[in-house]
């Protein structure tokens, strides 16, 4: 039987709604070998996954996804087989998962100019023990009957694009992607589509940037077409993944993306060759 990952997978330790074991159960019902844990800013979620996945035999990447910004549009970068237990890079999750929180109130500020009042604490709550960010702030406007969906709160009000946001903790593509490196990481762009940011590939290519994710959920099968053809021209790793949030979408996303364990085992070379550096 063929090896399937899921190379995106996110906790209620950022902004999924599943526990790192619940992902992890989830992940084995639906016949998978391999996840990638990849919260937002944070990597309280991989000891418990990993703890998990052996129990389950379930093969757990050490990840992370970390939000950046390139000539003031926002970017985020997957970093794969990272040292989530160097100290340097904790202490620097820490200073980001702070400025979410201070990123929260302001935009709950921005929204009071739209007539549009929440309680910061709602938020925070909503966000439990993980790292507070937009999505946290959408499930609320929906509970408290704004907007009628997820979707329709970053449209009208947070999205990269709308009134209500602020930008995030001020990190270059260029610093996200020598982190990871320097933590011994594989260093992916995500969901280019979703992104709409082409232009900057070839940039950060010539920062150090290992691969991009082909396959997504919100990738139509043309984007992922193309987007393997941009990884052959580059060099680049190809990856891909659901991006699964648990419930935090609307519907459960893990088992709508599965690429092959070859990829996987072409993400171990690379970090193999990044450790030996």
């Amino acid at each position: 039987m063929e090896k399937l990952a899921d190379l995106h997978v996110h906790t209620y330790l950022s902004d999924g709604t599943f526990s790192p074991k619940e992902v992890v159960e989830r992940a084995k019902d639906i016949g998978f070998s391999c996840i990638a844990i990849t919260d937002h800013d944070c990597v309280d979620g991989i000891e418990p996954a990993l703890e998990a996945g052996k129990k389950l035999d379930l093969e757990v990447i050490p990840g992370v996804e970390l939000t950046a910004e390139e000539k003031n549009a926002e970017v985020h970068i997957l970093g794969f087989f990272i040292d989530w237990k160097d100290k340097m890079f904790l202490e620097k999750l820490k200073v980001i998962r702070q400025s979410r929180i201070e990123r929260t109130y302001q935009m709950i500020e921005k929204l009071k100019k739209y007539n549009v009042t929440i309680d910061p604490e709602d938020v925070f709550k909503t966000s439990g023990p993980g790292s507070v960010g937009r999505l946290h702030v959408a499930f609320v406007l929906k509970r408290k009957g704004y907007v009628s969906s997820v979707n329709e709160a970053f449209r009208r009000y947070i999205g990269n694009k709308s009134p209500c946001y602020v930008k995030h903790f001020e990190m270059s593509a260029r610093d996200a992607i020598a982190e990871i490196k320097r933590i011994r990481g594989v260093a992916v762009f995500a969901h280019p589509y979703v992104m709409g940011e082409d232009r900057f590939i070839p940039q950060f290519v010539r920062y150090g940037l290992n691969g991009i994710e082909a396959y997504h959920s919100d990738h139509p099968s043309s984007a992922s077409r193309y987007y393997v053809e941009v990884a052959k021209k580059y060099k680049l790793l190809i990856t891909g993944g659901s991006d699964c949030h648990g419930l935090g979408k609307g519907e459960i996303l893990m088992g709508k993306v599965k690429v092959p364990y070859e990829l996987v085992e072409e993400l171990k070379k690379c970090a193999g060759k990044t450790k030996n550096l």
